[in-house]
């Protein structure tokens, strides 16, 4: 997807723990990279998660939270998008039916908003309504079980990330307490998820399922693994939502640091090469993807320039990359070689306080 204008609007999901106000608005030039804050909108308390409805006319946004309206849950808020001035306006905001939302995802019709609750482990679905705004949800799926052998991270389920596949059949939700990925089928009509033929996939013991991305060719599915630093790739059959392990590979490869943690993770637009931000590292790692067998090959680490990488994302264009450090309060900005998938710093660093999540709206 390029962008007819030269600009991208980029959207910042922050923790409003320290100074950040809530999500912030960016005018990138796609040419030179510069970044330009044209609006900020408070009123929601950590908006950590952000993803844009289909058309580009709204945003919908975690309140990574466990005490909605005095209630124990979280909530999710839906803004339209002014694409002039950036500016974002309220339209609703709905309980997640859990708590501490940390994920928020879309499927490819607009029609269904999916959070997932890390703390209580569930997944909740709200339908889009016709003015953007979000309805009451109309699921809300529990996740039991025993829990994983960390047990000072697996006490029970946390549900950390929903994701919808590119044939927009089946919902991927990653279970770091359980070691799970959960697999759903998406009800078009009622926006029910039901447990698909194989209803889940177990991870590595003490693995800790985070973040998931798919191949842009549909066929493969990789799995960022938060406790024990590693990828993990998958064959992935749209029609029933089977995953099939192919190779998983350390995401630090023998470096050692403090707190060490793995965060997010994106294929590249061409489907040639595959990143994840390593906490306590402060780095990035660079996998080659081999489209033929799904199996990955570490490149290198690219140093991000701040400390605690959390979200980063890759321009549709493939061309710019930008890095949110949450513990230094920057977004760094890379520029990405297509044929060898590593990254330069281009110098341009911007001040945001606690970023985690970065979405791209070419305009």
């Amino acid at each position: 997807m390029g962008s007819s204008s030269g600009e991208t609007l980029v959207f910042v999901g922050t923790y409003t723990k320290s100074n950040s106000e809530g999500i912030y608005t960016y005018r990138m030039d796609n040419a030179t990279g510069r970044l330009t804050q044209i609006a900020v909108v408070g009123g929601i308390v950590d908006p950590s998660f952000v993803v844009l409805h289909p058309s580009g006319n709204y945003l919908y946004a975690t309140s990574e939270i466990d005490d909605f309206g005095g209630e124990n849950v979280g909530a999710v808020a839906a803004y339209a998008i002014n694409r002039d001035s950036g500016e974002l306006t309220l339209l609703s905001e709905q309980t997640t039916g859990g708590t501490w939302p940390c994920h928020i995802t879309i499927d490819a019709t607009g029609r269904w908003v999916i959070a997932a609750n890390y703390l209580s482990g569930s997944a909740a679905v709200f339908p889009v309504e016709a003015d953007g705004s979000l309805g009451e949800a109309a699921c809300v799926v529990q996740h039991e079980g025993g829990s994983g052998v960390v047990i000072e991270r697996q006490e029970g389920p946390h549900a950390h990330s929903a994701n919808v596949d590119l044939a927009n059949n089946h919902v991927l939700v990653a279970d770091l307490g359980m070691d799970k990925v959960m697999v759903y089928e998406l009800d078009g009509e009622t926006g029910c998820l039901n447990p698909a033929a194989t209803p889940s996939v177990e991870s590595a013991p003490g693995a800790g399922p985070r973040h998931i991305d798919f191949h842009p060719g549909g066929k493969y599915v990789c799995v960022l693994n938060e406790i024990d630093l590693t990828l993990s790739s998958y064959a992935y059959d749209s029609n029933t939502g089977a995953m099939t392990h192919i190779h998983t590979e350390s995401t630090f490869q023998g470096e050692t640091c403090d707190q060490p943690s793995t965060s997010d993770v994106h294929f590249s637009p061409d489907g040639k090469f595959i990143y994840s931000s390593n906490r306590g590292h402060h780095s990035l790692a660079i996998f080659a993807f081999d489209e033929s067998t799904g199996k990955l090959t570490f490149i290198e680490h690219e140093n991000t320039r701040g400390e605690t990488p959390r979200g980063f994302n890759i321009h549709p264009d493939g061309e710019i990359v930008l890095v949110g450090n949450e513990g230094t309060d920057t977004i760094v900005e890379f520029r990405r070689d297509a044929e060898t998938g590593k990254l330069t710093a281009t110098g341009q660093v911007v001040d945001v306080p606690m970023p985690v999540c970065i979405k791209f709206l070419p305009l």
